[in-house]
């Protein structure tokens, strides 16, 4: 059995060799562009800048922060896309209510946090408490409107304002922040260059334990939702069930109960990323919509019921927003649109959504 594996493996590694081969060979002028501009990129990153380009693009200590504060803001919006993208983009639920989700998950966090003193636990009570907000909505709303987007937009879009006043009247309208554990607290030493003193001794980028730790605490859930999904029974029943649920219903599965299941779990993860958005930022009223309209943008670019696109979306997202913020304030907001615009153009399934 283990041999098989293995040579099962190595043929699946020897098949996409080939099929990177042959996209080089096809696309010479593609790939030679590619390599170039990744060996760019890592000067960028790497290499000290001489005068002349800092002149031109600003200090390297700003264009480093911009490219690290855009990657773990990726890793943020990816927490609250994962779980929108498996119930619009592969429930088919129309939920403009899960920026409220994101919202309440916080509040419970910080009230968690508050109560416990612990950090890691308010994830723990954030993610059951939109959990289950997010069961009932399921079995009282989207399971008596299957396939009624517009009713599904309605009634939901209506739900977010109920819940927007139902948390000003308990939390107020301040923002919140959620204090960081002492042991995420100070930064972290970075091998990147980011200046030279006179002396000729380099000065490295030191950056935020909690930030770091965060993004790659993202990486784990997207990793561990992608083979959950393509990996397991479980995402077979789940994939299966969105195709064909009759014919699950007939083979003896509960197609309802995992509908449930699958939301709960969408929805207790955009509660788990309002905690994530406290402690890097605040939470405040208006989060909602913005985190649900960032949320619709990243699944968009990144295509529908992709795991893998909801990363690569939020990536894109967080890096455009805030090099956009460092050089060219005005028009960071307009940027994020410009690439939904342009994938929406050239692949309307988003760049690595099915056709």
């Amino acid at each position: 059995m283990a041999t098989a594996l293995g040579d099962e493996g190595t043929a699946r590694g020897a098949r996409r060799g080939d099929a990177l081969g042959r996209w080089i060979n096809h696309h010479p002028l593609a790939a030679l562009s590619l390599a170039v501009i990744v060996i760019f990129c890592l000067w960028l990153i790497l290499a000290p800048w001489p005068q002349g380009f800092e002149d031109w693009f600003g200090r390297k200590r700003l264009f480093i922060n911009a490219l690290f504060n855009g990657i773990t803001l990726g890793g943020l919006y990816f927490l609250v896309a994962a779980g929108f993208t498996l119930i619009f983009g592969l429930m088919r639920n129309v939920n403009l209510a899960h920026g409220s989700l994101y919202l309440f998950g916080g509040y419970m966090g910080y009230e968690a946090g508050v109560w416990t003193g612990s950090w890691l636990l308010s994830f723990v009570v954030a993610f059951l408490c939109c959990a289950i907000v997010g069961a009932a909505m399921q079995i009282l709303i989207f399971r008596r409107m299957e396939g009624q987007d517009l009713r599904q937009t309605l009634v939901t879009l209506g739900l977010s304002i109920v819940f927007a006043d139902l948390m000003v009247w308990v939390w107020g309208g301040n923002a919140i922040q959620i204090d960081t554990p002492d042991y995420l607290t100070g930064p972290v030493p970075t091998p990147i260059v980011v200046a030279l003193k006179p002396s000729g001794d380099a000065i490295f980028l030191q950056y935020p334990r909690v930030r770091l730790v965060i993004f790659a605490a993202a990486v784990l859930i997207g990793i561990g939702m992608w083979l959950a999904l393509h990996r397991t029974r479980i995402g077979m029943m789940i994939r299966a069930g969105v195709d064909d649920r009759d014919m699950l219903s007939v083979l003896g599965y509960r197609v309802q109960l995992l509908f449930v299941l699958v939301f709960a779990f969408g929805a207790g993860l955009a509660g788990m990323a309002g905690i994530v958005g406290g402690t890097f930022q605040s939470i405040s009223l208006g989060e909602d919509s913005h985190f649900l309209l960032a949320s619709l943008v990243v699944v968009i670019v990144g295509g529908m019921g992709s795991i893998p696109g909801a990363a690569l979306g939020a990536l894109i997202i967080g890096l455009s927003e805030q090099f956009g913020l460092v050089y060219f304030q005005n028009y960071a907001t307009v940027a994020t649109f410009v690439i939904m615009v342009v994938v929406l153009a050239l692949r309307p399934q988003g760049l690595l959504g099915r056709r």
